[in-house]
């Protein structure tokens, strides 16, 4: 069975026989769908592949201090810039 290295709530990668459900970069700490417009260009582009990493879910993705896409995660996005904002002031 393969198995798929995953990135934890503490930020430390894992193998899980359960592929992941979200991508991310780590560069940007940015997290999104897997099937995400702008990642794609990304990837097609070149480069970024290497800074690729895969989540569970969005609470691992959160946990591990990765924000959401503002491309195809544009209500998690707004959410977040809204906290962020509060956090600010």
């Amino acid at each position: 069975m393969p198995t798929y290295t995953l990135i934890g709530t503490d930020g430390v990668p894992y193998e899980s026989e359960a592929p992941g459900r979200l991508g991310g970069h780590r560069a940007s700490r940015i997290y999104g769908r897997l099937d995400c417009p702008s990642a794609l260009r990304a990837i097609a582009g070149g480069g970024y592949a290497a800074q690729r990493v895969f989540f569970a879910d969005e609470v691992t993705a959160i946990s591990a201090a990765y924000r959401p896409c503002a491309v195809c995660l544009p209500q998690g996005y707004r959410t977040w810039r809204d906290s962020a904002d509060a956090t600010r002031e």
